[in-house]
């Protein structure tokens, strides 16, 4: 079973430092020990400022021409809308780090739900050598937490939690732009690490029900984040973790 770490940091600035420090370190290890870095990143309002602090003061501390770039989830729009998960890591990082084409393995929104999904696991397949059944392996894996304990687009009650064959799924779920992509969770958890990136009052409550409350994956999608082999840090600041005993 994982181990978790549970981390709280002062302030929100503390926990995008942190986060790009645990990243620019995995990455080298990664690279180190298998000439590349596959990194599932997080879209959503959290990361952002973790994505621009890896494009600026840590730009040069990462061979960013052995990284490979994948997403845990998006939203059905193109991606050069404002909402677009990979719009948001190409505006505040991708676009600054001189990669190549072949380095970057988005989801497209532009698609229909379903084509999408099944165009993104074509293309987990290609980019890992999958075998049928088989999954991917991220070396690190960037989760946000929803205020209601959502994980990528994984919510409460919603059939997809129970997904465990297909690598990536559509889903409508009760949030602005309904329609979306989703990796599965046992995609999720077949990661080497995971790191949840979580800040604000707004999420105590989740945090709480998560990492406190009853077992109850259902209600409170984030605990489905259990991988048999790999590491679970959790990055708190103080307003996230409040309600922790």
């Amino acid at each position: 079973m994982s181990e978790k770490q549970i981390i709280v940091l002062d302030t929100p600035e503390d926990i995008y430092t942190r986060a790009a420090e645990e990243l620019t370190h995995l990455a080298g290890e990664a690279v180190c020990i298998h000439g590349e870095f596959r990194l599932c990143l997080a879209g959503g309002s959290t990361p952002r400022a973790t994505y621009e602090l890896l494009a600026s003061r840590f730009h040069h501390s990462i061979d960013w021409s052995e990284v490979q770039f994948f997403w845990g989830d998006e939203r059905c729009v193109p991606p050069t809308d404002g909402a677009s998960n990979f719009g948001m890591a190409e505006r505040t990082m991708l676009s600054k780090l001189g990669l190549e084409a072949r380095q970057i393995h988005r989801m497209q929104g532009e698609l229909p739900p379903a084509d999408g999904a099944q165009a993104y696991e074509s293309e987990l397949q290609e980019a890992f050598g999958l075998a049928p059944g088989d999954l991917p392996t991220f070396n690190l894996t960037l989760l946000g937490l929803g205020d209601n304990a959502h994980i990528a687009s994984l919510f409460p009650h919603h059939p997809a939690l129970h997904e465990t064959e297909r690598l990536a799924i559509a889903v409508e779920v009760d949030a602005p732009e309904r329609h979306r992509i989703t990796l599965t969770a046992p995609v999720l958890n077949n990661s080497e690490r995971i790191i949840f990136l979580v800040t604000g009052e707004g999420k105590a409550d989740a945090v709480k029900n998560t990492l406190e409350g009853p077992r109850d994956s259902e209600q409170f999608p984030a605990q489905i984040i259990a991988p048999t082999q790999g590491d679970v840090i959790w990055l708190l600041d103080k307003a996230a973790a409040k309600k922790l005993t």
